[in-house]
């Protein structure tokens, strides 16, 4: 039987009610299952115990035949081959464990809930690093590779930017060091393409270049347009707006929880009735709770390119999102607010004696200056008598 079996009288073997082996020679069984398919398995006495050992799919009668007398060889050797596939198996799944994907994902999934900014490093990390080192061994990722890796963020996107997933792949390398028994970080000091002075900025829009963009905002379709208005009527940071959620919305203000605030404090900010009016404007979808959203699942990620889009609308040159919040501080001051409220409307902690022993809330003056900051915002854009009209860019 074992010598009359061929390919074809595979094909043409027909499944019954159960399971089926038929045997082809040297341990060698064609194994039929009861759906139809058909595979190989081995079967072979090991320390007086009888033991089957299946191949994997796909392989062909010749291949299935070869595998039987690896197998049969290696009981001859006293070695058990179905322990040693076992520990084959094991062996590749440490190795996934060990990618760089894993190991990062592994990372936010434990200390995210720490990080304000979750969602701009899981972006950083799926359109910059995962497609060029994600599945690579992290023990095997050289300097000069992430140096690599660096130059072309830098080049695509800016120092500024080859910094930032720096900073990223520095924590994840040194918390999985800390996890690790053998693992060394790749990354050393002077790997960054920027200097923290060079970072510091002082930039804040014109009044004219305030028009532009707040003008190319409202044409810009999408939650990134609303976003940048947002930004601009609240003072907030990119990241705490971006992660903006409906539920932290109320008829107190926004309620902006510690997990999300640089400063580690619960914060409620008053919203002044333009940024009402914005978020009511907003479409809402079900089942999702984030306000700034492209696809109604996630927060909005990914600024790079409706960044570049608003610039090219607005003409507008050499500004981040960040310079909107100094912008936003700078025009308090021009409407009069005082200089404390002003910071608290920022988020800042009073220092001092004053921060530790005055308790008092201010809602009410931040609300106040608030407002005052919606109404310079709204004498800017919109200019009496049609004057200065901003024209914007095809």
């Amino acid at each position: 039987m074992a010598k009359r079996i061929t390919t074809i009288a595979i094909d043409n073997m027909k499944a019954g009610r159960t399971r089926r082996e038929v045997p082809a020679g040297n341990g060698l069984y064609v194994v039929v299952e009861a759906s139809g398919r058909k595979g190989f398995a081995v079967r072979y006495r090991f320390a007086g115990r009888t033991r089957r050992l299946v191949l994997h799919n796909g392989v062909t009668l010749a291949q299935a035949r070869q595998l039987a007398a690896d197998a049969m060889f290696e009981v001859a050797q006293g070695r058990d081959p179905a322990v040693a596939k076992q520990q084959a198996k094991g062996k590749a799944a440490a190795a996934d464990a060990d990618t760089l994907r894993a190991i990062g994902d592994e990372y936010l999934r434990r200390e995210g809930h720490k990080l304000r900014t979750l969602p701009q490093r899981e972006d950083t990390l799926r359109r910059l690093v995962y497609p060029r080192l994600g599945d690579r061994q992290v023990a095997s990722i050289r300097r000069s590779e992430i140096n690599r890796l660096l130059d072309k963020i830098e080049d695509d996107n800016g120092p500024v930017m080859a910094d930032r997933t720096l900073m990223v792949l520095r924590r994840i390398f040194g918390w999985h060091a800390t996890r690790s028994d053998t693992f060394n970080s790749p990354i050393v000091r002077g790997m960054a393409r920027t200097k923290p002075s060079e970072r510091a900025r002082s930039r804040i829009l014109s009044d004219t270049e305030l028009q532009q963009v707040w003008a190319a905002a409202g044409a810009t379709p999408g939650p990134f347009g609303p976003l940048v208005k947002f930004l601009l009527l609240t003072a907030a940071r990119r990241c705490e707006v971006s992660g903006l959620r409906w539920s932290e919305i109320s008829d107190d203000g926004w309620l902006l929880p510690e997990a999300r605030n640089k400063t580690k404090v619960e914060l409620l900010r008053p919203l002044s009735s333009a940024a009402r009016r914005l978020l009511a404007d907003l479409p809402r979808f079900e089942g999702c709770d984030f306000v700034f959203t492209w696809d109604g699942r996630r927060p909005i990620t990914g600024f790079s390119k409706p960044k570049r889009e608003l610039d090219a609308l607005c003409g507008v040159r050499g500004w981040c999102l960040h310079d909107l919040r100094r912008s936003s501080r700078s025009l308090l001051s021009r409407a009069g607010v005082n200089a404390d409220i002003a910071e608290r409307c920022l988020g800042h902690v009073i220092p001092g004696v004053r921060g530790t022993y005055d308790r008092h809330q201010y809602q009410a003056e931040m609300l106040h200056a608030f407002e005052a900051l919606a109404a310079r915002i709204s004498q800017i854009v919109n200019p009496p008598d049609g004057a200065n009209v901003v024209q914007l860019r095809a």
